[in-house]
């Protein structure tokens, strides 16, 4: 509606001026007891044409509502804009989506979690989000391609591997049989535990887990299948892979399009470094460094003294590798608040020479999330906050609320508590309160979405020949057409909690209008169950988009 009302005020304005104008209309979203829209256009066109802007907020006002708006002005010449009943009905029947990312290809990455490790909280909450932006980035026409990237090689896997061979006794594969399927995950997490500690404690072990790195690169290198240490390292690394796989499948988030594993990108970020020194990269006490600091930045090592790529030179060797798979118009990568420093440093390196490449790649982070008086996490000492802790938080939350608690109501709980945090800063996560069917909550939009769905059951909703909307009905119309603009805002900043907040107010006026109206079987069923209905379909999509489905019954 938005753009559609802009294009009447800029025909209004040749209309009585005679001319096009050289800016965009601006619309905003009043108080209700002001309008639908409010625009300053007079302001800014007063300026260029010199006169009142009141008195030409006057002269545009007349003409709109000659066009069967209500159209005042307010204050120094605002117009506050209120559409005619049947427009807006038109306009909730109609919704238009802003489709300008047609035939463009976006490349989202997010999750990115390493082998060998647990998953913690963050990756939990880079998977959702992730999620919910590639669904709505999708939605809005582009061609999307989900993908992950995660550490299979560097000092953590070195870590781990150290302690899988101490406790296997060696180099004997086959003791990993011993191991039952259910222990598999939590017992890697173990051995990289104790592998961190070793590094820490003993300088001899520092040593051993210094050569074991080498030794992951090399049978990369060399493609490995064959030696007992390769056996144990593939055998392990595929564990993890297979508890990612069953991760994935328990959020009921979209199946990744491609996995990127640092080993597949550390040779070409290494060749590419390698191939700009001197130009962009320089050598300093036997390793290869980016001086950040003429970018404001600070310096960072690339390739270390033992000639291995670090974890900035394989993000130079995936960004290029996503570009070269697919030719993106824009990448878009979630991660953690830690590595947005790491992150400037490596794209103001590449910027000296893949600049198109840097200037189409959006880098979003976000902060820790905690259970409401939670700790820091530490991978390495083994206090950290997992995604299962959270999952196994709502899970237990939901228990003491129902009976017979249903996952799908848990999954929702989690997704939307975590989803209406604006992206950034750190998430404090409340179990109880994620699961009250009070507030705001996912199990309160999915007993919405249900209640909704009961009520159409109910009747066969029928076109609406009701072009007159009564208080509560105007109310309900007027929320359900700010749905495309929110969807709009959401997907160009990126920010799915735009979304979680529309959906949770459209609830909220919904049920203010379902208590104070009949809707079955009264002389204003027609356009009753007609709102009833688009209520459904958008708190439905919006849920959706959010990676949010309902049960049939709670």
């Amino acid at each position: 509606m938005n753009k559609e009302l802009a294009e009447q005020i800029a025909l209004v304005v040749k209309g009585i001026y005679g001319k096009d104008l050289d800016f965009e209309v601006d619309l905003t979203r009043p108080d209700e007891k002001f309008g639908d829209f409010a625009t300053n256009v007079a302001l800014k066109l007063a300026n260029k044409i010199g006169k009142n802007p009141r008195e030409v907020g006057d002269e545009i006002a007349a003409e709109l509502t000659k066009k069967g708006m209500l159209a005042e002005v307010a204050g120094p010449g605002f117009i506050n804009i209120t559409l005619n009943d049947e427009d807006l009905i038109n306009n909730v029947n109609s919704f238009i989506y802003l489709a300008d990312e047609d035939e463009k290809t976006y490349v989202v990455e997010y999750s990115d979690p390493n082998p060998f490790k647990t998953l913690h909280a963050g990756h939990l909450y880079t998977t959702l989000v992730g999620d919910a932006i590639a669904n709505i980035i999708e939605k809005s026409g582009a061609k999307v391609v989900r993908v992950n990237y995660g550490g299979d090689v560097g000092m953590h896997a070195a870590k781990s591997m150290y302690a899988i061979i101490k406790e296997l006794g060696g180099e004997n594969p086959k003791k990993l049989s011993d191991i039952s399927d259910d222990k598999k995950l939590n017992w890697l997490s173990e051995q990289y535990i104790a592998g961190s500690k070793a590094y820490e404690d003993d300088e001899t072990a520092k040593k051993e887990i210094t050569l074991l790195n080498k030794r992951i690169y090399e049978l990369h290198a060399k493609e490995d299948h064959e030696s007992d240490f390769s056996k144990i390292y593939w055998t392990c690394r595929q564990w993890s892979y297979d508890g990612f796989a069953e991760f994935y499948d328990r959020l009921e988030v979209k199946s990744f399009d491609k996995y990127y594993p640092e080993s597949s990108v550390a040779e070409l970020g290494k060749k590419t470094v390698e191939k700009n020194i001197g130009k962009v990269y320089e050598k300093s006490d036997g390793a290869i460094v980016f001086k950040g600091e003429k970018a404001g930045l600070h310096t960072r090592v690339f390739i270390n003294k033992e000639g291995l790529p670090t974890y900035e030179a394989k993000e130079v060797g995936v960004s290029i590798q996503k570009y070269e798979d697919y030719k993106f118009d824009k990448s878009v990568i979630i991660t953690g608040n830690e590595i947005a420093q790491y992150m400037q440093v490596v794209l103001a390196s590449m910027k000296m020479f893949k600049s198109d490449l840097v200037e189409n790649t959006i880098h979003l982070t976000h902060g820790m999330v905690k259970l409401e008086g939670g700790v820091k996490m530490s991978s390495r000492k083994g206090n950290f906050l997992t995604a299962d802790d959270i999952l196994e938080s709502a899970n237990q939350a939901n228990k003491e609320l129902n009976e017979k608690p249903d996952f799908q109501v848990t999954l929702a709980a989690v997704k939307f508590a975590l989803l209406k945090n604006s992206i950034g800063g750190d998430i404090i996560y409340d179990p109880k309160e994620s699961v009250s069917m009070e507030g705001k909550s996912g199990p309160y939009l999915q007993y919405a979405l249900v209640r909704a769905r009961s009520i159409l059951s109910k009747a066969q909703p029928t076109a609406t020949t009701t072009n007159n909307l009564e208080p509560d009905e105007r109310k309900l119309a007027r929320k359900l057409s700010e749905y495309p603009e929110i969807f709009v805002i959401s997907r160009d900043e990126l920010s799915p909690h735009h979304l979680c907040n529309y959906l949770y107010e459209l609830a909220q006026v919904f049920n203010r209008f379902y208590e104070n109206n009949r809707v079955l079987e009264d002389v204003r069923s027609d356009i009753r169950l007609f709102l009833v209905e688009k209520y459904k379909n958008v708190l439905e999509e919006g849920l959706s988009l959010l990676g949010i489905s309902a049960p049939e019954k709670m």
